[in-house]
């Protein structure tokens, strides 16, 4: 079910205080999220979530998970310097792929753990930073399926990402003669999984890959990175993962292969992003405009260049008005913002309740990959992120475009 933890008095003042329209995040739905996490893997050892930067890159949403104690999941030379400025040193897991010149000795300055996407990067670790660290990390592709339901991210064989079983089983013995003396394994098998089972069954691969390497490498096996995966309910028809049960299958899948966990043990990792954020954001926008051909539609003030995963996936996100929660949703509408393209639409033939001009909609579950995923086509600019704090008052995280800084780069 879409997160409707938040009143529709909360979307009304923020609106009556800042334009729309805007993303709205709330801050203690989000704390109450990774604390739920450590609770779900409290049995791992030395259990870390490196919150996937990628997801929601605002350095205040990053700034709480720093504060929480987790780190930054980071895969470009920006992402890794928002997680400098926020004081992420030595929480950083570098998991670039096709890694542009410069960055894995970006990473290594900043004491990050380098999760190496492809063979050939040893020999770039070691141009760029002159030795390898004692402790790598390395990708999975395991080929062939995985998970049903996949269509977002595809079949691993499909896949752009990972090292195969027999290049680790190579490289592994190579990285030891350079130096590593610890290796952790990761692998992204889905993307948004509904079903409890995605981690627990991951976790068993990634775990008895990595005890088959250390036992014919003599490397001893540091971390299982979890990675992300963990999906969220966008539709009410929905209930989603359960986060508490997923912790515990990975718990059985950990003592089936490594046995009892200790302070000493494999640790576990976690490269969490729509779980942690995605139900803890909206986009707020007003209805501005009526159409009536062959279908209904409500213009509003945003548009998909904000949220593009519906343009692009044609991704479910819930649509909701607000002071009209409870009325009978007797209307089908498409509703729609204002680029020129035929796919700019939040929902499609979608019943809700009657809605006239000026009435607030709200898009749920738009907390990753929403403002991420956002562009300038046809000129049109990026909205606001405000942030509703723990203390009720809100507080504007990055302001709204202009066309000045539209224009800013042109020569």
């Amino acid at each position: 079910m879409p997160n409707f933890n938040l009143p529709d008095s909360i979307f009304k003042q923020a609106a009556a205080q800042f334009p729309t329209p805007f993303f709205l995040y709330d801050e203690a739905g989000i704390r109450a999220t990774i604390r739920e996490l450590k609770q779900a893997f409290a049995w791992a050892p030395h259990f870390m979530e490196y919150f996937a930067v990628k997801a929601l890159p605002n350095p205040r949403i990053l700034q709480i998970f720093v504060e929480e104690g987790f780190g930054l999941d980071c895969a470009s030379e920006c992402e890794l310097l928002m997680a400098e400025r926020v004081g992420a040193q030595g929480r950083i897991m570098f998991s670039a792929n096709n890694v542009p010149a410069g960055e894995f000795a970006q990473a290594s300055r900043l004491g990050a753990i380098l999760n190496l996407d492809d063979i050939s990067d040893i020999d770039q670790v070691l141009r760029e930073c002159g030795q390898m660290p004692e402790v790598i990390s390395m990708r999975l592709n395991p080929g062939g399926g995985f998970m049903s339901n996949n269509a977002i991210i595809g079949t691993p064989e499909e896949s752009k990402y990972g090292w195969t079983i027999a290049q680790m089983q190579e490289g592994l013995p190579r990285l030891k003669a350079l130096g590593v003396k610890k290796f952790g394994i990761h692998a992204l098998l889905a993307s948004n999984a509904q079903e409890n089972g995605y981690y627990p069954a991951l976790a068993e691969l990634l775990m008895q890959t990595a005890y088959d390497l250390a036992d014919k490498s003599g490397v001893a096996p540091a971390f299982i990175n979890l990675s992300g995966g963990v999906g969220i309910p966008y539709h009410p028809d929905e209930s989603g993962p359960d986060i508490m049960q997923i912790g515990a299958d990975v718990e059985k899948a950990y003592h089936r292969v490594f046995g009892a966990p200790a302070p000493e043990n494999v640790s576990i990792c976690t490269e969490l992003g729509r779980h942690m954020t995605g139900p803890h954001g909206w986009l707020v926008t007003h209805a501005i405009h009526h159409k009536d051909i062959y279908r209904k539609y409500i213009g509003v003030d945003g548009c998909t260049g904000q949220l593009p995963r519906p343009a692009i996936y044609g991704a479910y996100h819930h649509v909701s008005v607000v002071d009209k929660r409870d009325m009978p949703h007797t209307e089908v509408y498409d509703v729609v913002g204002s680029l020129c393209e035929n796919s700019d639409k939040f929902a499609v033939q979608r019943p809700l309740p009657p809605i006239e001009t000026g009435d607030l909609l709200l898009v749920h579950d738009a907390g990753a990959h929403c403002y991420a995923m956002s562009h300038n086509y046809n000129g049109r600019l990026r909205c606001a992120e405000i942030m509703l704090r723990e203390d009720g008052s809100f507080q504007m995280i990055r302001r709204a475009e202009t066309a000045e800084d539209y224009f800013a780069t042109l020569l």
